[in-house]
């Protein structure tokens, strides 16, 4: 018999619908139903493509004896973190502080008032490693509950008014400057992998953010050195393993520091971060392989992402079914043995294909397999129509696999960064099929997420909008992709759609004080914590996706209210900047941007002419671009611009300065050089 998530639009919560574990979604009722009973509740938090999280749902939550105590015990709440991660950030914090550590699946003991008493992560069915297992977590917990309730309510207690008290440090409302930037710069030096790409060690993580920083720096000071270290990490990503070298997307991240073997799960805001940073490389540099990896990325999210309302899903999984012994295990689905490549290939291409994508006897990944990566620069491509008749071939042998499981859910924030990404990537490259898939999507951001009064849902799912309200980083990401969207196709609803959005997010998430910025609106669900982290984590933090559309918005527009609170919000990163770079990426590209001015150009004339596309590929950091006919009141750069000896036309300002007009795309180049 279904539980009670039968009904949600999670993908994560549906899996769980049919467990025997009475769960429950994060509600008031829920902790009303736990107050009634006398009893804790239980907090379970993961997302659908999380490994751990489907391992403990077959062990523990399938199972008819855990369910057990579960629903005698506990009032069991189950939540989406990419749904709630208000929720997922308040308890992760609780965590963090108590454990040492974080992750999913997260579990968390509550008492009635959703004050956390117990934590951890995953648990075994069984003792095993020196973890208890989760019967005895179970059984622990509910004795101390019943017989030491008086100690458990004082912990409790404890912690939610320490988690209440903590205040974040945000000593100056000033934007930094050079020198905060330099001794940014000199701390991704120090991190760098030089031998292998990345910063720091293994797990590694693909430092979007960071690559952005870097070739923004380039861009404004000329710092070969950050130039180099954005490109030679973009370039042993896209030859490693993390990279899907058939299919084209990345993968979460590298359980090594060479970047062999990822964890499988592919997300839609790592794909779309990654997209627009090789298209950014692309632009600075001419590389080969950073337009091929930012059209086969693009091409990934469109192919295999996409729903059928036009917007983004959010993950493939990592887990697939093993065609040999029917289990569902990790990288199955990507993986291949020297004798697979055989049967596809016959022996010639095989030792070909063995040959270019580093694949061994003995394999790179387990039981004889191996992910297939570009081990050498240059590798066999004497005869390159072979060796992509081999992709062809295998990319439709690998398609007859079981396909890893898909994320349906649409979130409004990744959806935001995705438009971005394939706006700026289908102008860069004339690929018009690209810009259209972004306008839809940004279609359904606006037709299903947004209301009339210009609030956000963060989740749709088979054109059904969720219950739960965006947080900071859906305004400022949705934001984002519309201020791309006004850029390439010259239409201004898309910069007034982003007003709306930035509107609000002054008035509902912005400290008038201090100029600090929540991850919650005012009005929101009160926590027990109002969270707030202004530091980027697998994507930009609300904090820092707020202060780059802010200051869009206002080059665009001369909102005098939207640069100020951009430059106090990036007063953050003049504290955290210069300490730990590699958290705050993000922030430091926003603050290159206001060092910058960022530039306003304006383009008179045919939208996507020469004119306008050398605009989109001026590196002058954040640069805003307007560009429509004569006399267009579509945006408001475009207010009296007349052509020039009717001819198309480009104006450039900066710091409410501006040059001379030009009709030379050579001349333009050079002023947003």
């Amino acid at each position: 018999m279904p539980n009670r998530l039968a009904q949600e639009t999670s993908p994560y919560l549906l899996q769980h619908a049919d467990n025997p574990v009475d769960w429950w979604p994060w509600s008031a009722e829920a902790f009303d139903q736990a107050r009634e009973r006398g009893v804790p509740v239980l907090l379970s938090v993961g997302y659908s493509s999380c490994h751990w999280c489907h391992v403990m749902a077959h062990e523990s939550f399938e199972d008819g004896a855990t369910a057990a105590l579960m629903n005698e015990n506990f009032v069991n709440i189950k939540v989406d973190r990419e749904e709630r991660p208000d929720v997922d950030a308040v308890y992760m914090e609780a965590v963090q502080a108590a454990t040492g550590q974080g992750g999913w699946p997260m579990t968390v003991f509550l008492t009635p008032d959703a004050e956390p008493f117990y934590f951890g992560t995953y648990f075994p069915p069984e003792p095993r490693h020196g973890m208890p297992s989760f019967p005895q977590i179970l059984d622990g917990v509910h004795r101390a509950w019943t017989d030491r309730r008086g100690e458990v309510d004082e912990v409790a207690g404890k912690i939610a008014r320490d988690l209440g008290e903590r205040q974040l440090t945000h000593n100056t409302d000033e934007k930094p400057g050079e020198d905060e930037l330099a001794q940014a710069l000199l701390g991704l030096t120090r991190d760098y992998d030089a031998a292998h790409g990345g910063f720091g060690g293994a797990p590694k993580f693909p430092p979007s953010m960071a690559i952005e920083f870097l070739l923004r720096h380039y861009a404004r000071v000329g710092a070969e050195g950050a130039l180099q270290m954005a490109a030679d990490t973009c370039e042993r990503m896209a030859r490693g393993g993390i990279y899907d070298q058939l299919g084209g997307g990345f993968a979460r991240y590298s359980v090594d520091r060479e970047w062999v073997v990822p964890h499988f799960e592919k997300m839609l805001y790592d794909n779309a971060l990654l997209c627009r940073a090789y298209a950014h490389l692309w632009r600075a540099t001419g590389s080969e392989l950073a337009r091929r990896v930012a059209l086969e990325t693009a091409d990934f999210m469109v192919r295999e992402l996409r729903t059928n309302e036009g917007g983004f899903a959010s993950a493939l999984d990592a887990d697939s079914e093993d065609p040999a012994t029917g289990e569902h295990v990790e990288g199955a689905y990507y993986v291949w043995t020297p004798q697979q490549l055989r049967d596809v290939l016959g022996e010639d291409d095989a030792r070909l294909a063995m040959d270019c994508f580093g694949v061994t006897e003995e394999g790179t990944f387990e039981k004889g397999a191996s992910v297939l990566q570009l081990p050498r620069p240059e590798g066999p491509m004497a005869d390159a129509s072979r060796l992509a008749a081999i992709r062809r071939r295998l990319l439709v042998a690998r398609a007859e696999r079981p396909a890893p499981g898909r994320d349906d859910k649409v979130v409004a924030a990744w959806n935001g960064l995705a438009v971005a990404a394939l706006a700026e990537v289908g102008a860069y490259f004339d690929r018009p099929d690209l810009i259209a898939a972004a306008v839809r999507a940004g279609d359904l951001l606006v037709r299903l997420h947004m209301d009339p009064r210009a609030r956000l849902a963060r989740t749709s799912k088979d054109g059904r909008a969720g219950a739960n309200a965006g947080v900071l980083e859906d305004y400022a990401d949705v934001s984002e992709g519309f201020l791309a969207l006004a850029a390439v196709t010259g239409e201004g609803v898309w910069l007034e759609f982003a007003g709306f959005l930035l509107d609000h997010v002054l008035a509902q998430f912005v400290d008038a004080e201090s100029g600090a910025l929540y991850d919650t609106a005012a009005d929101a669900e009160q926590l027990i914590r109002r969270p707030q982290d202004p530091t980027d984590n697998a994507a930009p933090s609300g904090w820092t996706a707020a202060a780059g559309a802010l200051l869009s918005y206002a080059a665009h527009t001369g909102a005098e209210p939207h640069r100020t609170a951009a430059e106090r919000a990036l007063g953050i990163v003049k504290t955290l900047g210069p300490r730990v770079p590699r958290f705050i990426g993000h922030g430091l590209a926003v603050a290159e941007a206001a060092l910058d001015g960022p530039r306003e150009v304006a383009v008179i004339g045919d939208v996507l002419g020469d004119l306008h596309r050398t605009a989109l590929l001026g590196t002058a950091p954040g640069a805003v671009v307007a560009a429509g006919p004569q006399g267009s009141t579509e945006l408001p750069l475009l207010a009296d611009r007349p052509l020039i000896d009717g001819a198309s036309a480009a104006y450039v300002c900066r710091g409410f300065v501006c040059g001379a007009p030009t009709t030379n795309p050579a001349e333009l180049a050079e002023q947003l050089s």
